[in-house]
């Protein structure tokens, strides 16, 4: 358990949070959820005790171990992977490496001898006899091969080292655990096993994550740094996200259908209870929720920008054909071929375990690069434009946001650039900052602001939802699904694709594969895994040569 009493943060004379008084208590797993600059990474430092608090304390239970994901992915490159893991019980490591040593020593003495026997008796104690093999299932859960575990962490690729540390946090137990976005650089199938890990575990849990889909699988209840405070409630995302937008309605119109609101409200409470993530603790939590009082939910005070596509030349039905796409990177394929023809409101998932095959591809696309071979032809009514990975080159400048916008902008009317700005929450003086000084996810919002203007009819984009809060991703979600034109994405987040793709295109060094259904059901179709399997891992065969080669037919 975790109790914070009178807490205070502030970095200058601004304050993060103020007299912040609650407890987290074990056996329950709490989504941290806040605006950009809130100070979520902050709480979780200040619990880890990286940090110190302005004022205020934070009491732990006495010998109660902390574990927290790293996120200085080079702190453990001189280690080989399988100790990294343990590192994560530095007690247990300790030992294990002191009583290493004194096995080494060449005039081992018999107090040397007493030594070890203590430290064997203390180290079988903390089950450290399993150690390794406990870490190298952890390992492989997570999609690092027994052929990496004994190898330097600075061998490993950055989506590796990131899966690495995970399992260091996830290692031995720990009695608290705080994750910082521990689905960042995961496939559906390992974030699919997180969820199943957190919801089995049974001690505390505070995780900071932008994966909606993921804070409603594992998270019993939900902790809000709003208003300079921090408040929990009980239940998960979308319980707390529709109950506060609930409670703000009634507020709104006071006198109109209250009661009937009301009842909506202990309906969701009710279908929410009865879908309880962790089945061992669905009686008590249907109590609390029970117990819950519409007053205690206060409405958020964070605003969602106001995303809305719209265009201006009617598309004809031919939008996009690719044939026979080739296209290698430092002599190494990224594309083998692919072909693919997309017709008008049609909503595209695109996904990849390595991004950059996606990247070149939307490059391609946009004409930003060449293919090493074949075909790519836009309808003669498409429009079309892009929202990249990486969009430093468009703010490497000290224009203000009304000059930026103008660039991209038919109309350069102030007044009209003003409106798409204040839709994207960049209103009065905001409007006039220099663009070189925003954020990322400021930045992600004005590149919004920018397509919008444009008013094509295809939108092309390439991971939207990075560096975007929680209200940023609902309204662009909700944005694309309203946008009746057609959409070619790509994101880590489940839900984003669940409820906006209508189709799914999964392309690897070996081939691609093309399927007209939801990303839920791509997912769990058998017959689709065992092509992605085979796409993946393809079957060696003898060409007309004799030669073997790999072959896998999409």
């Amino acid at each position: 358990m975790i109790t914070l009493e009178n807490l205070s943060v502030r970095f200058g004379t601004k304050p993060l949070f103020e007299n912040v008084n609650l407890k987290f208590t074990t056996g329950n797993c709490y989504g941290l959820i806040g605006a950009n600059g809130s100070g979520k990474s902050t709480l979780l430092k200040i619990l880890s005790g990286e940090l110190e608090p302005t004022t205020g304390e934070v009491h732990i239970q006495k010998n109660q171990r902390i574990a927290v994901l790293k996120q200085n992915h080079f702190e453990f490159d001189e280690y080989t992977v399988i100790d990294t893991v343990i590192m994560g019980h530095k007690h247990l490591y300790d030992i294990m490496k002191e009583k290493d040593a004194l096995y080494m020593k060449p005039d081992f003495s018999d107090e040397d001898g007493i030594k070890v026997a203590n430290l064997e008796a203390e180290f079988a104690e903390l089950d450290g006899w399993q150690a390794e093999s406990s870490a190298a299932s952890l390992l492989s859960e997570l999609g690092i091969s027994n052929e990496l575990h004994y190898e330097k962490m600075a061998e490993l690729s950055g989506s590796e080292k990131v899966r690495v540390l995970l399992a260091q946090a996830l290692f031995g137990n720990p009695d608290i655990l705080l994750l910082d976005e521990p689905t960042n650089h995961l496939d559906i199938k390992t974030i699919g096993w997180l969820e199943e890990f957190l919801i089995n575990f049974q001690n505390t849990v505070i995780v900071v994550s932008h994966d909606r889909n993921f804070l409603d699988k594992v998270c019993t209840h939900i902790a809000d740094i709003d208003f300079r405070n921090i408040r929990i409630y009980t239940g998960n995302y979308s319980f707390w996200q529709q109950a506060t937008q609930l409670i703000k309605k009634q507020r709104e119109e006071k006198n109109k259908k209250i009661e009937e609101k009301m009842e909506e409200l202990k309906t969701f409470i009710a279908r929410f209870s009865a879908n309880a993530s962790k089945a061992s603790q669905a009686t008590s939590r249907k109590n609390m929720l029970n117990k819950l009082s519409l007053e205690e939910i206060v409405p958020s005070s964070r605003q969602y920008p106001r995303i809305y596509f719209n265009y201006v030349k009617i598309p004809g039905r031919d939008v996009l054909s690719v044939k026979d796409l080739k296209k290698t990177h430092e002599g190494e394929t990224l594309i083998r071929t692919l072909s693919f023809d997309v017709t008008q409101g049609e909503k595209i998932a695109f996904i990849a375990k390595d991004p950059l095959i996606l990247t070149s591809l939307f490059n391609m696309l946009e004409g930003l690069e060449e293919p090493d071979y074949g075909e790519i032809k836009w309808g003669v009514t498409a429009t079309h434009s892009y929202f990249p990975k990486d969009n430093t080159k468009f703010f490497d400048t000290d224009k203000n946001l009304i000059e930026w916008l103008a660039q991209y902008s038919p109309d350069q009317h102030t007044s009209y650039l003003r409106g798409y700005l204040g839709r994207m929450l960049f209103s009065g003086e905001e409007a006039e900052k220099s663009a070189r000084v925003l954020s990322g996810g400021e930045k992600v919002r004005c590149m919004f602001a920018k397509m919008m203007v444009a008013e094509t009819n295809v939108l092309i984009m390439d991971e939207p939802t990075n560096h975007l809060d929680l209200e940023s991703i609902t309204a662009l979600n909700n944005a694309l699904i309203d946008f009746s034109g057609t959409v070619l994405f790509t994101s880590q987040d489940y839900q984003f694709i669940n409820t906006v793709a209508t189709r799914i295109i999964e392309v690897s060094t070996n081939g691609y594969l093309n399927y007209q259904m939801r990303y839920e059901d791509y997912i769990k179709d058998e017959n689709v895994q065992k092509r992605r399997d085979l796409m993946y891992n393809p079957r060696t065969v003898k060409d007309k040569s004799g030669k073997l080669v790999k072959e896998f037919k999409c």
